[in-house]
């Protein structure tokens, strides 16, 4: 693989810490670099991700479609050689699991503990 076909990327948390950098094809997805992100989460994070599809990526302002590829997603202006590309990472949780959540706490507040004697 020739040398300026490879992207360093790193990617910025919700709390302002990284993941990465990690060097990456122009050919990869960012579907492939949100599961990397999944399986380098740090531990110990209020926030986890547990699926890909529970991470946006932004990129220059621009949330990146899983479809897209690294070299689609460059700037369009003169990049720095040898720099690294910084993403920002948006984690969230879907909505079905927090609605089956708050279905769960609903039940639980409506016990009723009345005698009738």
């Amino acid at each position: 693989m020739p040398e300026e076909d490879l992207v360093d990327i790193k990617f910025r948390l919700y709390d302002g810490s990284d993941i990465g950098p990690f060097r990456y094809s122009s050919a990869s997805t960012i579907e492939m670099l949100k599961e990397r992100i999944v399986s380098e989460w740090p531990k110990g994070k209020t926030v986890i991700p547990k699926v890909a599809n529970e991470i946006k990526l932004i990129n220059f302002g621009k949330i990146l479609e899983n479809n897209k590829t690294v070299g689609q997603c460059r700037a369009p202006f003169g990049e720095l050689t040898g720099g690294v590309m910084v993403m920002h990472v948006v984690v969230q949780p879907s909505q079905a699991k927090t609605k089956a959540e708050k279905k769960i706490e609903e039940s639980k507040k409506f016990v009723c503990s009345c005698c009738i004697m």
